[in-house]
């Protein structure tokens, strides 16, 4: 899992890549899980926590731009 403080010293760019990158992950999980491959299903929970991190400090930053 990624933490917040990390993400907090990536640019906006990089916010986006890993954005991109955590969401294919949770379609990943999504696939596995409906294949029954998946034997920790806290890992869903914690990408989709990730990625609701990640749309919070875009949209922090956004709004510091508008200002």
């Amino acid at each position: 899992m990624i933490k917040i403080a990390e993400l907090r010293k990536k640019s906006a760019k990089d916010l986006v890549k890993t954005l991109k990158e955590q969401q294919e992950a949770l379609m990943a999980f999504r696939f596995n899980i409906s294949g029954g491959k998946v034997t920790n299903t806290k890992e869903g929970r914690n990408t989709r926590r990730v990625i609701a991190q990640i749309k919070t400090l875009l949209h922090e930053l956004e709004k510091k731009a508008s200002v």
